[in-house]
């Protein structure tokens, strides 16, 4: 380029010119200065002149600037270097660059004089800053190192930062390079900061394909980033690769690349074959993959989207003409985050704590999911892991603990090869105690209606205190749990009264625990059965009273007393009875008898009946054996109501004992009894229920009002508590018959085959042959059928009138209750002949003939004088 500092024009795109001064006055100096310069170019483009200046930093402490010779300068060349800034210091140089320290910031001239280079002109340059390179030196890879289980390289090198002054950002290039011929994988980009000290940088990628599989090159380049310069900014050159391989052993078959690898479900991986033989295929499970082929006769495949792999792992195989060579892998998950964990304590001497894991990470034995429980305050940990198969259920690990520590701080971390996951807790273990089930229960006598419980439960609870509930339970009757307040203690046994109990009941007793405050109740403890003492029998005998059908003897009935009242078990009963001249006891009538027959005569007693156990006697039970005689009676008809039939009746202000209802089955034989009832005076009615109660039997109930220490009976009742259809039909016969009637009678049905109240009987009627009627669906309403409903069920017979002479009928009785239709009975009766019918008929005929007769003879007269006079006319 030729140089025309000294014109108005710039030598070339990197240096400015410098333009001239030029004084207003002095016009024919400027026209000689213009004729000068191109006169100079002319001369230059001659010789030639040093052109193309650059510079370039690599440490923007020095520039190092080059030019281009001019044309036909030899070797030995010489120049002379001049910089204004410099005092116009100068210094001659043997080569066409030289090293300048970086110029402040501006433009600066600089003078190139070509030495003993006649015909060679000289060179001016304007050079600033702006128009420098900043082109940082090459990297240097310190160390390039491989892990090959992981597939990762680690790569580490010197920023040389100690000689920049000032802190510039630095953007490093990393390139990967795979295989025999070079080929770039993968360029990635790393930024650090120079500190104005040299620095070490390391830096690890982790490959997708085995490290085994073929060689790895690395090389590294930079670009600074620095605010103070002002110029071109530039990468600088790569450094040399440096490569990975692995070492083959010539002496096996080959290998197979990753061994025994743990990947995420979902992923993908490349799996290689290492082998100086030919392969043939590969599959993963059953599928077949195509090759890909590397170095040599390495080849890989690569598998996308990997299913979750079996407990055993998932079969990589690459087949050669010699050989099968395989490796296993093994897609999973990552733990979960442990889900609802919790810790409590059952004894606060060791602490529990339970999690669940959630979903399943497919991985199992070396690879399974280890939990580490960590506590903060005291630094401790424990560990735990699972060999077996997981599923969801809950884990747990136990955690000592520590004297005067209540306040725990736990971090339960979960961790397999796929990664990690932690869940936290804070409790005071004092308020989360879950009481072990208590055990030893026993029992101990207070008196007839109390008791003291002991049990046993394990544990450290001096420090707290216990709530703990007591189930009590007894035959028939509602579960019934008290709460019970005790200090705790440690590893002893913890007593409780029990009271208000009945004597002599067997009860169920059971436990369970807490802390005061509340976390949760252990477990019930095993059932205690317990038989209390016996007391006194609270109540004597509910009794009643009965005259033999003779009317000598008193028969008394009483009942057992229920184990409520009883107390204890009855041994006897002593009855007796007095009047106002003597008292009658009968000797001791063991249980379980409970009747007895006394003879009296018909003066007022008052009988009395008491119940002994062990323990001693009942109150005395009384009752008047008068009875008060009463109105007759009409016998009332009662229906139950489902389980019972309900008796009603007027208040009577007379009454003032009791009433008794009795009932007992209506074919039973006297004296009647099957059950009674008492209920109090001020009642008016009271519904009647015996597990002895059966459908479609009738039972005859009786009403007895008490006064003045007498019985009246006030009522007498029949009923069933279910009507049914009767089982038989009533039996019927024919009384008379006629030419147009026939009489029937019918007997009742008994009660016991009746089951029901008696509401009529339907009397069905047509003509029909035996054999031959087909009387069928007798309700439909078929016009040749007859009914007739009877509902007066004190009729017997029936007349069946406008019916014809020697004609058979087929006749059907059925009755009938509230409870359905019973069965019907049939028969088939032929109606007598009409004789004043019969005479009839016979003088129709014989009229006829008469008739007959007579016209013929008529004709025949008239005929005969007919032909007379025709024979007179002819004649």
């Amino acid at each position: 380029m030729v140089d025309i500092s000294l014109c108005l024009r710039q030598p070339s795109w990197m240096v400015d010119s410098k333009r001239m001064r030029i004084t207003s006055n002095s016009r024919w100096l400027l026209s000689a200065l213009i004729l000068l310069c191109l006169m100079n170019q002319v001369n230059s483009q001659k010789r030639g002149a040093p052109h193309d200046l650059k510079c370039i930093t690599n440490n923007l402490q020095v520039w190092d600037c080059s030019w281009k010779a001019p044309s036909g300068a030899g070797r030995g060349s010489v120049y002379e270097v001049c910089i204004d800034n410099r005092s116009h210091s100068c210094y001659k140089l043997g080569k066409t660059n030289t090293k300048i320290p970086t110029l402040l910031p501006g433009d600066h001239e600089i003078t190139i004089n070509p030495l003993h280079d006649f015909g060679s002109a000289i060179s001016k340059f304007i050079l600033n800053e702006k128009n420098v390179s900043f082109i940082p030196d090459t990297p240097e890879i310190l160390n390039l190192s491989a892990d090959f289980p992981t597939s990762t390289l680690h790569l580490t090198w010197n920023d040389k930062g100690s000689v920049f002054l000032h802190h510039s950002n630095v953007i490093w290039e990393i390139k990967i390079l795979r295989k025999e011929n070079v080929e770039v994988i993968k360029l990635l980009t790393y930024n650090t900061t120079l500190n104005g000290k040299d620095t070490v940088h390391r830096w690890s990628w982790t490959s997708d394909m085995p490290l085994e599989c073929t060689t790895h090159y690395v090389g590294i380049r930079c670009y600074i980033d620095d605010s103070h310069f002002s110029g071109r900014k530039e990468w600088s050159d790569w450094s040399p690769l440096k490569n990975i391989s692995w070492s083959f052993d010539p002496g096996s078959q080959g290998n197979v690349f990753p061994q025994d690898k743990v990947i995420l479900v979902g992923s993908a991986i490349t799996v290689c074959c290492v082998t100086q033989e030919k392969v043939l295929s590969a599959q993963i499970g059953n599928t077949q993959c195509p090759l890909i082929h590397l170095d040599g006769e390495n080849v890989a495949i690569k598998i996308y989207n990997i299913s979750v792999s079996a407990s055993s792992g998932t079969n990589v195989v690459f087949a050669t003409k010699e050989s099968m060579l395989g490796t296993v892998i093994f897609a999973g998950y990552p733990p979960d985050i442990p889900q609802k964990l919790n810790c409590e304590t059952y004894d606060l001497k060791e602490i529990i704590c339970t999690w669940d894991p959630g979903r399943p990470t497919a991985l199992v034995g070396p690879r399974n999911t280890i939990y580490t429980l960590f506590e903060s305050f005291s630094g401790k940990y424990v560990k735990f892991k699972r060999v077996e198969v997981p599923t969801n259920e809950s884990y747990q690990l136990f955690f000592q603990m520590f004297p005067n520590q209540e306040i725990y701080n736990f971090t339960l971390n979960a961790r397999n090869p796929l990664g990690q996951s932690e869940s936290t807790i804070l409790v005071n273990i004092t308020e989360k105690v879950y009481p072990h089930t208590p055990t030893s229960i026993k029992v101990k006598d207070i008196n007839s209606t109390a008791v003291t419980l002991s049990w046993h439960l394990p544990g450290n609870f001096a420090n707290i205190t216990l709530l703990c509930q007591i189930e009590i339970n007894k035959t028939n009757s509602v579960r019934e749990v008290r709460n019970v307040t005790i200090k705790g203690v440690g590893n002893a046994n913890y007593p409780a009264a029990v009271g208000k109990l009945n004597p002599y009941t067997v009860y169920g007793f059971r436990i369970r625990c807490s802390s005061e405050t509340f976390w949760k109740w252990s477990k019930w403890s095993n059932g205690k059965q317990y038989l209390t003492t016996e007391a006194i029998p609270s109540k004597g005998p509910d009794t009643w009273r009965e005259w033999s059908s003779d009317g000598k003897n008193l028969i008394i009935y009483w009942k057992p007393l229920p184990i409520n009242e009883a107390n204890g078990k009855i041994l006897f009963y002593n009855v007796s009875c007095s009047s106002d001249e003597k008292t009658q006891s009968l000797s001791e009538i063991p249980d379980p008898q409970h009747k007895a027959e006394i003879q009296l005569d018909k003066n007022d007693y008052i009988i009395s009946v008491v119940a002994k156990n062990s323990v001693g006697s009942s109150p005395p039970s009384k009752i008047a054996s008068m009875e008060i005689p009463h109105d007759d009676l009409k016998i009332e008809q009662a229906v139950g109501m489902g389980n019972g039939i309900l008796l009603t009746w007027n208040y009577d202000p007379n009454m003032t004992c009791d009433y008794v209802i009795k009932w007992c089955n209506s074919s039973q034989s006297k004296p009647c009894l099957m059950d009674w009832k008492k209920v109090p005076s001020n009642s008016t009615q009271t519904v009647i229920e015996s597990d002895q109660f059966q459908p479609g039997v009738r039972y005859s109930i009786f009403l007895y009002g008490c006064r003045n220490q007498g019985y009246q009976l006030l009522r007498s009742v029949i009923g069933y508590i279910e009507e049914l259809a009767p089982v038989v039909a009533p039996d019927f016969t024919v009384e008379d018959t006629s030419a147009d009637s026939i009489l029937v009678k019918w007997e009742d049905i008994p009660v016991e085959e009746l089951r029901g109240f008696l509401r009529g009987y339907l009397f069905y009627f047509e003509k029909g042959e035996r054999d031959t009627s087909k009387m069928r669906g007798l309700e439909s309403g078929r016009s040749d059928v007859k009914i007739k409903n009877i509902t007066d069920i004190s009729q017997k017979t029936l007349r069946i009138a406008d019916l014809q002479g020697k004609t058979s009928y087929h006749l059907v009785l059925r009755a009938y209750t509230n409870g359905g239709m019973g069965p019907e009975k049939s028969m088939f009766v032929v109606t007598k002949e009409n004789s004043v019918g019969l005479i009839i008929a016979i003088l129709i005929p014989v009229a006829v003939a008469v008739i007959v007769g007579v016209v013929t003879s008529i004709l025949c007269y008239r005929k005969r004088e007919w032909e007379t006079m025709l024979l007179k006319h002819w004649k």
